[in-house]
């Protein structure tokens, strides 16, 4: 039933219950995703416009909202032609000076409007021909016997709201249900923050900043509506990753695992060079992390080929050397078949047990799965290699210590938690099947209980080799600690990149054929494994058609091979494998080659429909080249017709630099924080004000500020700070698995 027109409104109210908006309008607004009061309030105005007062013909100023009244001089109908739009034309009249105006799709007022009557419109002034226009805009009849039509809001000078709207739900009809609605809710809306606290900012509160930022007096009421709201999107998720690294540093325990100078040389003894001066400074962080019993939370971010792996697998052999497991997972199964493939290289001849587990590896509930979680469970596997199958419901570890996840983005925030629970607390290794040791290790001592207040966690150790700007470091990434290495190993050639437009396709595949006749190798990167379910194929590339084209136009005397995400687990790996010893040539690719693959004569990529492709992506890819060390030139050809500002100005980026840290601050400027991460993968909710990285001083202020209300307050347990605990645990409770905190 709905609720009384003059009955204070609950946030959580569905839309339907309320008088005056009926059901198609509910329908409408659920397509814009407002389902409820608080949606409502929540739909932000995307700017706001000048109403000026009613004023003179000739005062009206274009590019703004003018108001005026005249007398109806002519009146004409022009009939849509085809698919185009019927428009119903006005000329009003004042003494010595005529506006026109234009309403489309509209033959109803041709029933409305006549010569002869006074009326009274307002919208946007343009020019046309030189001379004041209206289009669509609202119109009032002034006779006095005459009821509105459409009756025009007062002549007063103010700031109108243009919400994002549809043709169905214009701005007009978000702002008359608001004008009705905010009246009702805003008086009963709780602020999350002290009065005292809002006066020591300077800003209003909450309720005053909603109805400032939808019906602001002037443009500093809307400015100071904004700043409070943005900045109480970024306390309530500072105020979280505070939390949660408290609750991880006081309540998580992990295994506090063994080092000295022998294990270091026997682990450093498996790598096949030395390691740079950045890659030793993370591994003492590494060490330093390790070798304490609260649980790492660390980001290990690196250029494309930095030589991040690595260090990552002393991380694992130190949890083996203490008699423990650890696990590397990665976003695809080629990525971590290579991993595996990698990491079994330079453990070849030791005792350390690796197992690999991936989805398509073998049937879920088979025989060969199920003995292969026994070997997880019971200790027989020291390190396991997978993709996101590692944190399935099924998988189970006898004492898992370490936790590698790779190219973290691509994973969300709650998947760092799941690993905790496939630990098996309290389950033995089987007799004779304790986890393999590195060479210099001792007997594990006795390990005493864990208090009871405390949960087992494994350390974990994410990495990227797409360089988080600063600003995303402190937000998605807040609770973790830092690493970076900075620099390329020893021997890593330049690259150069060019970008072409796909004119000179036949030029560009014609200068590969002389590269391949110097014995070299090439990738070839499209963007679709075939025509299917692409709008129009012929304007698309794909795996399977740009591979025949290539075998049978340009490299006729090389062999050409394709590989995409579809291949079963046994032909990728051979195609990988006849690629690393120089039997394929040329590989026809998705994005499925993005990380992970290392060919050292591979010198040449070209990416086609390159504009189609995010920035950090496209570095990604470029990155499988250039890891030779023959002085050969390593060339990326960027094959594109950008068609937006946007991707010609990442395309610009990518040729300019090759320093994947200025690649990821110029993305995370060009496409801003919802874009450069996504919500899918940060696994939180978006922001529907603060805006990143322009409000950067608002960030430190927020962060600085959860700091000092936590100092006083670590549970947020006093009245004083209820209300901001109740509302962190309604926007982010989930997403960052604060239930685990209370």
């Amino acid at each position: 039933m709905p609720v009384a027109s003059d009955s204070p409104v609950r946030l959580a109210s569905s839309l339907d219950k309320l008088p005056g908006i009926g059901a198609k309008r509910v329908r409408l607004l659920s397509r814009l995703g407002i389902r409820t009061v608080s949606d409502l309030l929540r739909h932000l105005p995307l700017r706001h416009e000048l109403l000026s007062a009613e004023s003179s013909i000739e005062e009206l100023v274009p590019d703004s909202i003018g108001s005026c009244r005249g007398t109806v001089l002519t009146t004409r109908f022009v009939p849509s032609m085809g698919r185009g739009r019927s428009r119903f034309l006005v000329t009003l009249g004042q003494p010595g000076r005529n506006v026109s105006l234009t309403w489309f799709n509209a033959s109803y007022l041709r029933k409305k409007l006549h010569p002869g009557m006074t009326i009274r419109v307002r919208g946007k002034v343009a020019l046309y021909g030189g001379y004041p226009q209206l289009i669509n805009p609202q119109w009032e009849d002034l006779s006095p016997e005459a009821e509105s039509q459409t009756p025009v809001p007062p002549t007063d000078d103010r700031l109108r709201p243009v919400y994002p709207s549809t043709e169905d739900l214009p701005s007009s009809v978000i702002e008359k249900i608001l004008t009705d609605l905010l009246p009702r809710v805003l008086p009963g809306l709780s602020d999350p923050l002290p009065e005292d606290f809002l006066t020591h900012l300077a800003m209003p509160k909450l309720a005053d900043a909603f109805r400032m930022a939808h019906f602001p007096a002037n443009l500093d009421e809307a400015s100071a509506a904004r700043r409070r709201l943005a900045y109480n999107e970024l306390l309530l998720l500072q105020t979280g990753m505070a939390i949660k690294r408290r609750y991880a540093q006081t309540c998580l325990r992990a295994p506090a695992l063994r080092w000295s100078p022998a294990i270091d040389q026997h682990i450093r003894a498996r790598f096949p060079f030395s390691l740079t001066p950045a890659q030793n400074q993370v591994v003492k962080e590494l060490i330093s992390d390790l070798t304490k019993d609260q649980p790492m939370n660390r980001l290990l971010q690196g250029d494309v080929g930095a030589g991040k792996t690595v260090v990552a697998l002393y991380a694992l052999l130190m949890a083996v050397a203490d008699r423990k497991q650890g696990a590397l997972m990665a976003p695809t199964e080629l990525l971590a078949e290579q991993h595996f493939a990698s990491i079994s290289a330079m453990l070849a001849g030791s005792d350390v047990r690796l197992e690999l587990l991936t989805a398509g590896q073998s049937t879920a509930g088979s025989a060969a799965r199920q003995e292969q979680l026994q070997r997880i469970a019971t200790g027989q596997a020291d390190i396991v290699i997978g993709t996101h199958a590692l944190v399935s419901g099924s998988v189970r570890f006898a004492d898992l210590a370490v936790v590698v996840i790779d190219e973290q983005h691509r994973f969300g925030v709650r998947q760092r938690a799941a690993f905790r629970e496939s630990l098996t607390p309290g389950t033995p290794p089987a007799p004779g099947s304790a986890p393999g040791s590195a060479p210099g290790s001792s007997p594990a001592p006795a390990q005493a209980h864990p208090p009871a207040s405390t949960i087992p966690s494994p350390h974990i150790l994410v990495m990227t080799a797409t360089p988080i700007p600063r600003t995303l470091s402190l937000t998605i990434f807040g609770d973790l600690d830092v690493s970076t290495i900075q620099g390329l190993p020893p021997g890593r050639t330049p690259i150069t990149t060019r970008l072409v437009p796909p004119e000179k396709s036949d030029e560009v595949y014609r200068y590969l054929a002389t590269r391949l006749a110097k014995g070299e190798q090439a990738y070839v990167v499209v963007p679709t494994i075939d025509a299917q379910g692409v709008a129009s194929p012929a304007q698309l590339k794909n795996v399977r058609a740009h591979a025949q084209l290539l075998a049978e136009r340009y490299c006729r005397d090389y062999h050409v091979a394709a590989i995409h995400g579809r291949l079963k687990r046994p032909r990728r790996e051979a195609i990988m494998e006849r690629f690393r010893r120089g039997e394929i040539h040329v590989l026809v690719a998705t994005t499925v080659i993005e990380v992970g693959v290392d060919v050292p004569n591979a010198t040449v990529m070209i990416i086609e429909h390159a504009e189609r492709f995010g920035l950090a992506q496209l570095h990604q890819l470029r990155g499988r080249i250039g890891r030779g060390t023959g002085g050969r030139k390593n060339l990326c050809v960027l094959s594109a017709q950008p068609t937006t500002e946007d991707a010609t100005a990442r395309l610009a980026a990518l040729v300019k630099t090759t320093d994947g840290f200025r690649i990821a601050e110029e993305d995370f400027a060009i496409r801003g924080m919802g874009e450069f991460f996504g919500t899918r993968q940060s696994g939180l909710p978006p922001f529907r004000v603060a805006r990143l990285p322009q409000d950067m001083d608002l960030l430190h202020l927020a962060r600085r500020d959860a700091a000092a209300i936590l100092n006083g307050d670590a549970r947020l347990s006093t009245p004083r700070w209820q209300l901001l605990r109740r509302a962190l645990y309604k926007q982010y409770g989930p997403s960052l698995g604060l239930a685990d905190v209370a």
